[in-house]
């Protein structure tokens, strides 16, 4: 599998350059472009939904918080999609906090300039609805991922879709962030990167990975990337 699952030019969000262009003008003309600064909240649990982000570049996580502090990443977004879905789907707010992972910058629209637009941006309209069922899949498939597959391979999954979302082969990364994200331990995250750099697949140190082997990175994990990725392309690219 190749890195063309985002279909977006560097610093370009797939869904907005995929709009109609009497569409995308509209649209365009009532956002204003925000950057994106790593550990940023866009969305704080269960707090009314106030903005659509459409990311350009940077990545962000869907955490689902536990009483006990605990967390772990449900979803990663970046520039193939949005974030601010309850908008979309009328439910007014969300059940996951959303942080930044990795800098960049985004187009962000109001709740009320959403509503008043909405009627005429059916286009629009009809790609988010698409994907949020894709953002289903990945949430879906990757809480199978977390029970059933092993850690190294979980590992894997994270980085190449963290790799399909930003430009270049390395992004920061820390052995506690991704702890957090895969919702396992620090040591066992140590040990998996270590085991993938060992494969000569990444290069990893100063809080900086880089990937060194994509197709070999692809084998070393699970199925779940290929399901989550084929899925968001069969959905963005249907008629």
């Amino acid at each position: 599998m190749d890195r063309d699952v985002i279909p977006a030019s560097q610093g370009e969000n797939a869904l907005l350059a995929a709009l109609p262009e009497e569409e995308r003008t509209l649209f365009l003309g009532e956002v204003e472009r925000v950057p994106l600064a790593f550990k940023r909240v866009l969305q704080e649990l269960d707090e009314p939904v106030t903005h659509l982000w459409f990311p350009r570049s940077g990545v962000a996580s869907m955490l689902s918080e536990m009483t006990d502090g605990s967390i772990v990443e449900v979803a990663t977004v970046g520039r193939e999609g949005v974030l601010g879905l309850p908008l979309v789907l009328d439910a007014g707010q969300s059940a996951q906090r959303v942080l930044v992972q990795i800098p960049g910058e985004a187009d962000r629209m109001t709740a009320a300039a959403f509503a008043r637009l909405r009627p005429r941006l059916p286009g629009l309209e009809r790609l988010l609805l698409r994907y949020a069922l894709s953002l289903v899949t990945q949430v879906s498939q990757g809480s199978a991922c977390n029970r059933l597959h092993p850690i190294e391979a979980r590992c894997a999954r994270w980085l190449l879709l963290t790799h399909d979302r930003v430009d270049g082969d390395s992004f920061p990364l820390t052995h506690e962030f991704l702890s957090q994200m895969l919702g396992v331990t620090r040591p066992s995250v140590t040990i998996a990167a270590g085991m993938l750099q060992r494969a000569g697949l990444i290069r990893y140190g100063r809080g900086v990975v880089e990937v060194l082997d994509r197709a070999g990175l692809e084998g070393a994990s699970c199925e779940c990337y290929g399901v989550i990725t084929r899925e968001f392309r069969r959905l963005l690219r249907a008629d």
